[in-house]
């Protein structure tokens, strides 16, 4: 399968090590819902965190969302006990060295992330372990950088809610082994039920590449007075069949993440259309981040 094309979740017949032992980095919405998924699958989860306080709001997440499901019939009460009692915590990426496969999953911060898969690289006793970051924007050949086995280190590109969305794109870099590749794309498709799509390493990969320049156009409509959220917001979900408008999508995703996405798509290709609006940087610098933190383009209680 060549770049840009989508594999279904069907066996994924290559002839792959199997993956029973995952490791995620971070538990804040997108590692929590990838932790889930993980754990619903059958795997041993064990999720690094950065402070003890992280350890009870990461099980919340999981615990609520694993809730919802069963009130929605998605699973049964045996699941939801199983899955949650294959989910353990560590404050330390070192009880990470026996895990086959580790998702980075923490914030849309390039520094950061070199610093994790650096310590990962480190502390990984696998040789052939798969060493995933879950960025949405960056190059992952940059990342991978910055390991010594740039080779085993792909994007897994997770949407949120992860537990939920069917999508999952496979990022290769330029130096990504096709074993790795390949071991990654069995589990997803076979583990996980998910369709994957491969895309290039480029800024934006391939969903959001479409999906930023037009919440970025909504936000700077909304900067220049042309209109407001709401009324933005209804024309898309009444006008073209959307399921959320630009604006409450762009809450959803947290409008520190959008400023991230939209930077590095604009670092890497220039695009006036990619770069932040003002008025969206005037918000994250005053903390209105979205729903994560109850206010956004909209107030949540």
């Amino acid at each position: 399968m060549t770049a840009g094309t989508l594999t279904a979740p069907a066996p994924y017949t290559a002839p792959v090590p199997r993956i029973d032992r995952v490791g995620i980095v971070g538990c804040g919405t997108m590692g929590a819902g990838i932790a889930e998924l993980c754990a619903k699958a059958g795997q041993d989860v064990l999720v690094a965190v950065r402070s003890e306080d992280a350890v009870p709001a990461g099980l919340r997440r999981i615990t609520a969302s694993l809730d919802r499901a069963l009130s929605r019939g998605r699973v049964g009460a045996d699941e939801r006990e199983a899955a949650l009692a294959r989910v353990a915590f560590t404050r330390d990426l070192g009880d990470l060295a026996d895990r086959q496969l580790v998702v980075e999953a923490i914030p849309e911060d390039e520094t950061a992330k070199l610093s994790v898969l650096g310590t990962l690289d480190k502390v990984l006793a696998d040789e052939d372990a798969v060493l995933a970051t879950n960025t949405s924007s960056l190059s992952v050949s940059r990342l991978a950088r910055a390991t010594t086995r740039p080779g085993r280190v792909i994007g897994i590109h997770f949407f949120n809610p992860a537990p939920v969305l069917p999508l999952v794109e496979l990022v290769e870099s330029v130096l990504t082994e096709p074993a790795t590749r390949d071991r990654a794309e069995a589990f997803v498709v076979n583990d996980l039920g998910r369709t994957v799509l491969r895309t290039r390493d480029r800024a934006g990969f391939v969903v959001n590449a479409l999906l930023f320049p037009y919440l970025i156009s909504a936000i700077r409509m909304v900067d220049a007075g042309h209109a407001e959220p709401e009324v933005l917001d209804r024309a898309m979900e009444l006008g073209c069949s959307h399921p959320m408008g630009p604006l409450r999508l762009a809450d959803l995703i947290g409008l520190d993440t959008t400023v991230s996405i939209a930077r590095a798509m604009y670092e890497e290709t220039k695009e006036p259309l990619h770069a932040p609006p003002p008025l969206l940087l005037r918000m994250v610098e005053c903390g209105l981040l979205g729903k994560k933190t109850g206010r956004g383009f909209y107030t949540y209680r």
